[in-house]
């Protein structure tokens, strides 16, 4: 059967194959053969069900032939007490079997959920968010909800055509040809709806998922959208989008539906061709009329997983997408290696030589950046737009990996640190804050176990705890995403008690001061100078001086290069001092 099981067949094939050959995707191949045995009860069950679909032909034909013909009573009553038994034991057993299949998607779900998330989280850090991060999680679910379709019940009962052929020969070669002819017919036309839509439903996938991820930033970026009436432009651009996804879909499904439709025909006229066949050699003494009947009732059964398989071919289609994007995605993203775990870190930091490469980009925007940093210092990162200054910070957080050099935090690379240890360690306030779904004593703990008195020791070393305060629900108000109704410069500031719950031991800051006044600013500077007493180390990133003015060490930097480094006081004369020389230079 060309290509109309490729999907079943490769994961199937993958898991039953003896031979040294490794898998294409080896997590998804590890994960399948650690539920290859549902699969094998339900192939047991599938096996009895397919056994008793023969019980009501048999019945027929008894009935054809012994009861009619003898005008038993007793008979026709045994009979059908046995076949009402035999039925209740097959819908028993096909229950049995779509809740061993429902165990097993629900397996492979709990099996894959957290490093699907993992490798997807962690794609969207190498992409920067860019596409539909969210699809591999939905891949999962759909393959989950693939594997209790029909579709797959069609490829257990598929291989018992065979078997219902050889019946039907042992009734009369004709009906066994007939059959196979009609089996022949069926696979052509299920390669066909292979042939005509997967590669249509493929585009049509990739593309609503690009719309998709045009309508949420869309939706990310409504108020600037409507303050400067794009919003009909933004539309029609979309809505063409849609259209040719529209086009493609119509296409593959109005295909799909007319092969579909020529598949039940077809199936249905050799039923009713092979029952006037039937006819004829009951006439010509040949088989008995029960075998006229019941020949029928087995091409029927016969056909029926191949015209089950023709019409959930689209099924099969988004099932096979799905399982390549996420065995692409786990093979490209690798699991994270087990690290030791390391003393809880002080605060000392080191630059060495550190350049950083943007995910998806080949040219660097940071090198041969060199500093030290004791506990408790801070420093203040400056420079013109697009020198390096955020990419900088990402790369001392251990966001971004260094393309060269090392940043250390106690000696280590941040690189070495488990993520899940060091994270209560580290503060991050990055320039587009962004707040979640919550309360605000949820967001300020990082949605962790609250610890109210954490929670108030973080806001008011922020600053915050006194705004906080007066909002209607204090720290139970409920934000959503973009902070519902708080101002830019409140966000910033309950963004500013997360970074600082749990005393972190390194915080960085980038521009922490673009949406404040000059008294959230000087606010601000207070709330760094406190921090700066628990001995934690600093990193700001700022184009203000009053932020500077708190800093111990200043890095200056251009077209991603360190341009000036050292204490404060002697970068800020020589940037000073620069600066009257060109004014002298330009008199």
């Amino acid at each position: 059967m060309p290509n109309i099981m490729e999907f079943a067949h490769q994961t199937n094939n993958e898991i039953m194959n003896n031979s040294n050959q490794s898998p294409r995707y080896t997590e998804l191949f590890d994960a399948l053969k650690s539920i290859r045995h549902y699969f094998i009860y339900a192939g047991v069950f599938s096996a009895a069900v397919n056994v008793l679909m023969l019980t009501p032909i048999i019945y027929m034909l008894q009935v054809y032939d012994r009861v009619i013909s003898s005008g038993s009573l007793s008979t026709l009553s045994m009979l059908t007490l046995l076949l009402t038994f035999l039925m209740l034991a097959m819908g028993g057993f096909e229950w049995v079997r779509s809740m061993i299949l429902i165990a097993a998607s629900n397996r492979i779900e709990h099996q894959l959920r957290r490093r699907v998330f993992d490798a997807t989280f962690k794609n969207a850090l190498v992409t920067g968010g860019s596409g539909n991060t969210s699809q591999p999680l939905n891949d999962l679910s759909s393959l989950r909800q693939f594997l209790t379709g029909n579709g797959l019940f069609a490829f257990f009962d598929a291989p018992w055509f065979p078997i219902y052929v050889a019946i039907m020969f042992i009734f009369h070669p004709l009906f066994g040809w007939v059959a196979i002819l009609a089996g022949i017919v069926m696979v052509i036309l299920a390669w066909a709806n292979e042939a005509v839509t997967t590669k249509r439903l493929k585009d049509a996938n990739s593309k609503a998922n690009m719309v998709s991820s045009q309508v949420n930033g869309s939706l990310r970026n409504a108020e600037v959208i409507a303050a400067m009436g794009m919003t009909e432009d933004i539309r029609q651009r979309q809505q063409t989008q849609a259209n040719e996804v529209l086009m493609l879909q119509t296409d593959a499904s109005r295909s799909a539906g007319a092969l579909t439709s020529i598949s039940k025909t077809f199936r249905m006229l050799v039923q009713s061709l092979i029952l006037g066949l039937g006819a004829l050699l009951a006439l010509r003494q040949e088989i008995s009329p029960g075998m006229m009947i019941a020949g029928s009732l087995l091409l029927g059964r016969a056909l029926a997983p191949i015209d089950m398989l023709v019409g959930t071919w689209k099924g099969f289609s988004v099932a096979r997408a799905q399982y390549e994007r996420l065995g692409q995605l786990l093979q490209n993203i690798p699991p994270e290696q087990e690290h030791m775990s390391l003393p809880a870190p002080v605060g000392e930091l080191t630059l060495e030589q550190v350049a950083v490469v943007p995910p998806g980009s080949r040219t660097p925007v940071v090198r041969g950046v060199t500093l030290a940093m004791s506990p408790g210092e801070a420093l203040g990162i400056v420079g013109p737009s697009a020198s390096g200054k955020s990419s900088l910070a990402r790369a001392i957080l251990g966001i971004w990996p260094t393309a060269g050099g090392h940043v250390r935090l106690d000696g280590a690379d941040i690189g070495n640190w488990d993520r899940g240890q060091l994270g209560p360690y580290l503060g991050y306030l990055p320039q587009d804050i962004e707040l979640f779904d919550g309360t605000i004593s949820e967001n300020i703990c990082r949605f962790g176990e609250e610890d109210p008195e954490k929670i108030v020791v973080a806001a008011k070393l922020a600053g915050v705890h006194d705004l906080i305060l007066r909002l209607p629900d204090g720290y139970d108000t409920k934000i959503g995403a973009t902070g519902g109704a708080l101002s830019g410069g409140q966000r910033q500031r309950i963004g500013l008690a997360r970074a600082v719950y749990g005393n972190p031991r390194l915080l960085v800051l980038d521009e922490p001061n673009s949406n404040l006044d000059d008294q959230g600013e000087k606010e601000l500077v207070a709330a760094i100078q406190r921090i700066k007493s628990q001995g934690c180390t600093i990193v700001v990133i700022s184009h203000r001086t009053m932020v500077l003015h708190s800093m111990d060490k200043i890095l200056v930097m251009k077209e991603g290069a360190p341009v000036s480094f050292g204490p404060k006081d002697q970068v800020l004369a020589s940037l000073l001092g620069q600066s009257e020389n060109r004014r002298a230079g330009n008199a």
